[in-house]
Parts: C-alpha cells; structure tokens; sequence
C-alpha cells in the first residue's frame, strides 16, 4: 500500500513538472530559471525538451521496468538540477535555497520506493 502511493505520488511530481510546469507552460518560473542557466535564445525549446524528457521519466516508472536504475537516474537528475538551481538561481526558486530540502526529501522518498520497499520479485 505504502509502495504504491509512493509510486504514484513520483509519478504525480514528474508528470505535473513534466507537462503543467514546462510542456503546457503554466509555470513560466520553469522557463525563466532555464533561460537564466542555458541562454534565453532557446529558453523555451528547452524547458519543452526538458517537460518531454519528464514525461517519459513517468512512462518509465510507470513501466516498471528496470526500477532500480530508474531510480538511480532519477536522484541524480534530481540532485544535479538542484543544485544547480541553488547555486545560479536560488531567486527564482519557488521555496529559495529551501527548495533543496524539498528535494532531498523527495530523493529520500524515491529511494525507499525503489530499494527499502521494493518486493525482491520485482527487481
């Protein structure tokens, strides 16, 4: 039970960062902190490419296939981007340099999901 709503609720975070956030650009802060880090001209083909890749980040942990390295991928993604994002554009954060801690929890949460609760059948 606990599995499963881990599962959907990082679905839900990729799917809603992928497509509400970037793709249908209803966040414009997304594109903003995008075009401050890799250049305006291409701000906004990138943060769509970026929505994209987000997007098929959910058709794979949706999959289920290969979670583990999934995982992986994803808590490096996540940290790499943070981390970025604190160090050049803490301003543009939604929760400043306390978005990190947002996102280490959310690391947390997928590490669990991915290696404490995962069924030994699965992997």
């Amino acid at each position: 039970m606990i599995q499963r709503l881990l599962h959907y609720g990082i679905l839900l975070v990729w799917g809603m960062n992928g497509l509400y956030c970037k793709v249908l650009n209803f966040v414009p802060r997304h594109e903003a902190i995008v075009g401050r880090i890799l250049g305006e001209d291409y701000a906004r083909l990138l943060t769509l490419l970026i929505g994209l890749a987000e997007l098929v980040m959910v058709i794979w942990v949706w999959s289920g296939y290969r979670r583990q390295l999934n995982a992986m991928l994803q808590i490096g993604l996540v940290i790499t981007m943070n981390l970025l994002e604190t160090l050049l554009v803490p301003d543009l954060l939604l929760w400043g340099r306390w978005n990190a801690f947002f996102a280490l929890i959310f690391v947390i949460l997928v590490y669990v999901n991915n290696f404490v609760l995962l069924d030994k059948t699965d992997t």
